[in-house]
């Protein structure tokens, strides 16, 4: 489904320049200092893009922390993530840190904090430090992904519940003994296989490695074949855009429309980056 005229039209006006990586997703942005405030038709014009690009990307922008947080903040509220540490000056900053005394864990097909009731909407990354070589991140275009399904799977998916489960993935960053008072903090969540996104009332596949266990209501044998079917998706080239960091890039992608994938191809070597994480809504399906 085409984004609405009010949309396209402020795409065809918009203060910045945009740069397609490929023809459906992943756009340079041009022209812009987000070290200062910007005024709200900027923000607006960022909002579709993001909408319509699925991930956006900045070149040359060393914010500081408190720039970042303002930056994010313009596009809603600001979560924080249950692993940074209490004592850290800004929570809402995410410090992902990896060397040779860490390798990196996120090299998998993803959307953000899934195992909340209210996802997040959007993510922005900042690259602070990169290695020289490697270290690369590839998003997904899962509406694309849903698009290509065959009629029968489409009609298979559509109306089925997944289970996200925080400790899949943070399990070995919580200790064991932290694990049943995690589970009752973040108790399993179930959203849509397919949802619908609530800006531009696009279908996206809403299944991912990093969080499903199981599809609801189905035999186990049966769950594990459809969910290996729908995340295999976002492996497919043809819906894929891949970045190569620079120190001060920037990345805001839309986690109800797309997956991400750090490759952890730089180890031993050091990478640091920080992430501020927009609020979301709840995901829901809806027919045409």
């Amino acid at each position: 489904m085409a984004l609405s005229e009010d949309t396209d039209d402020i795409l065809d006006s918009a203060p910045f320049g945009i740069e397609p990586q490929t023809p459906t997703i992943g756009a340079f942005i041009t022209g812009l200092d987000l070290s200062q405030e910007q005024p709200q038709d900027v923000i607006d014009a960022l909002r579709a893009a993001l909408v319509e690009w699925k991930v956006i990307f900045f070149r040359d922008q060393p914010l500081s922390e408190e720039q970042h947080i303002a930056f994010a903040r313009r596009f809603g509220e600001l979560e924080v993530h249950p692993v940074t540490p209490k004592d850290q000056e800004n929570q809402e900053i995410l410090r992902i840190t990896h060397d040779e005394n860490s390798k990196g864990a996120e090299n998998n097909w993803h959307s953000d904090v899934t195992w909340r009731p209210i996802p997040s909407m959007g993510s922005i990354l900042r690259a602070v430090e990169i290695p020289a070589v490697g270290s690369d991140t590839l998003w997904a275009n899962m509406e694309a992904a849903y698009d290509g399904l065959p009629d029968d799977i489409k009609e298979l998916a559509t109306g089925l519940e997944a289970e996200h489960n925080f400790l899949r993935a943070f399990a070995s960053r919580v200790p064991a003994e932290r694990h049943a008072e995690m589970a009752e903090k973040y108790p399993l969540q179930y959203h849509p296989v397919i949802r619908t996104h609530p800006e531009s009332n696009r279908k996206s596949i809403y299944v991912n490695v990093g969080f499903v266990d199981r599809i609801m209501g189905m035999e186990e044998d049966k769950s594990r074949a459809l969910l290996d079917f729908l995340q295999s998706t976002a492996k497919r080239p043809e819906y894929q855009v891949r970045l190569k960091w620079q120190p001060g890039t920037i990345a805001f992608w839309d986690n109800r429309s797309s997956q991400h994938y750090a490759t952890s191809d730089y180890f031993p070597h050091r990478r640091v980056m920080e992430r501020v994480t927009v609020c979301g809504d709840r995901p829901y399906y809806k027919a045409d």
